[in-house]
């Protein structure tokens, strides 16, 4: 049933890992970054409580959310197609909303299907299992320029201003292979369960977007206390995500390989980084193995805070020691921290609300993933203007302090939840 989050994250992956360089061979500035990167927390506010309330009011041949699986997957594999041919940089900032919409549409569909499907007592388990092929399709996602380039000898193009390399076109064109077919196998091979009030669920007006509306706002306001004790933890560890994705990448290519946009050194930097990415997430797809087995003798809470204080320590060791090898140690910290943010929280939540109405909150509960990346987006290029000096690696630094943070916060979540 989780499978799909395999094609999932190989397409975030590939966004992660590649969007500040696509904007930066295209001629975006480092202090411009953070702003052209907006629209993906953006449209995650928009769609997924839209998409989730949707899916919670559906059923049909292919059930509740597989419908949503199937329409994200074709539109994100298109988007992945178009990316790497933009340009411009308002081309590629235009698309980048398409295809984070579209994955979004995907996506929490597939957070809520995990807790539809499951009990309560074997959701942790549940959530663990998307970790480890999320970690997975990660992995080989964020590598792959540098997979391409180093093991199969593909040559990158012409390295210039405003030329992305052939290596990173032809990882999203795969991208969008397995992005298609990883969906596509869970919707063939996982059976729905019809919800307890079929009857009242077809009877109901989900079409009306007056009262669609109404649910939606009242459903923000009266959420679980324990959404709300979580809200402050996924703040700050969202905004130190942000932080790393933006700008980690580009500090290795500037700060590290010592590049500049269209040199040899630049493009060699940013599939480094890439590789970097690609150590984080594989070392979550590895953590997944522990966190199945810890969860039923360690309390979610506990397994979160330390996951969290290991993510900080690796963002901070990256500041102190930008050396490409020892950036690849430090990567491994921050995946410890990754396994355990894909999980952890969601399992947290999911026993904490109700199951009618697991979609809708699963997608609420994304407000405190994308309000600190559109903080991230309107300040961070600021902040490099005038206080971090226009050095990316200052960004990666705040990042690691902001997730320590994170994990200071988690003591102040209920019990229960354990």
């Amino acid at each position: 049933m989780s499978f799909g989050f395999f094609g999932i994250q190989f397409g975030w992956g590939l966004q992660m890992s590649n969007m500040s360089a696509i904007y930066q061979y295209l001629g975006a500035k480092e202090g411009d970054i953070a702003f052209l990167w907006l629209a993906a927390p953006l449209t995650g506010l928009i769609v997924q409580p839209i998409v989730g309330y949707a899916s919670d009011r559906t059923w049909g041949p292919l059930g509740r959310r597989r419908p949503y699986f199937l329409v994200g997957a074709i539109l994100a594999s298109l988007a992945l197609i178009v990316m790497p041919n933009c340009g411009a940089v308002w081309m590629a900032a235009g698309l980048l909303w398409i295809l984070d919409a579209s994955i979004n549409i995907t996506m929490e569909p597939f957070r809520a299907f995990v807790g539809d499907m499951l009990p309560p007592s074997q959701r942790k388990s549940g959530f663990a299992m998307q970790s480890l092929l999320i970690g997975l399709g990660a992995v080989l996602s964020s590598a792959l320029p540098w997979m391409l380039t180093n093991w199969f000898k593909v040559g990158g193009g012409e390295v210039t201003q405003g030329a992305i390399p052939r290596t990173v076109q032809l990882s999203f064109y795969i991208g969008a292979v397995v992005f298609m077919c990883a969906v596509l196998y869970t919707i063939f091979t996982t059976k729905e369960y019809p919800p307890e009030d079929l009857k009242q669920l077809k009877e109901s007006d989900c079409g009306c977007l007056g009262k669609a509306a109404r649910e939606i706002m009242s459903g923000i306001f009266s959420m679980p206390k324990t959404m709300r004790q979580l809200a402050l933890v996924q703040f700050f560890t969202w905004f130190a995500l942000f932080c790393m994705w933006i700008y980690f990448v580009p500090a290795v290519a500037t700060k590290v390989f010592g590049g500049a946009p269209g040199t040899p050194e630049f493009q060699a930097g940013n599939e480094w980084g890439g590789l970097c990415f690609s150590v984080y997430n594989g070392t979550a797809f590895i953590f997944a193995f522990v966190l199945l087995a810890l969860v039923g003798k360690v309390g979610a809470k506990s397994i979160h805070r330390i996951s969290l204080l290991c993510g900080g320590a690796g963002l901070v060791l990256a500041f102190l020691f930008p050396e490409k090898h020892v950036l690849l140690g430090s990567m491994v910290l921050v995946g410890i921290a990754w396994a355990s943010i894909l999980s952890m929280p969601y399992a947290m939540l999911a026993n904490a609300i109700p199951a009618e109405k697991m979609g809708f909150y699963m997608g609420v509960f994304n407000f405190f993933i994308v309000i600190p990346q559109i903080l991230a987006s309107l300040g961070l290029g600021l902040l490099m203007k005038k206080v971090l000096g226009d050095n990316p690696m200052n960004a990666v630094l705040l990042g690691g302090a902001s997730m320590i943070v994170a994990a200071l916060c988690v003591s102040a979540v209920s019990k229960e939840v354990e």
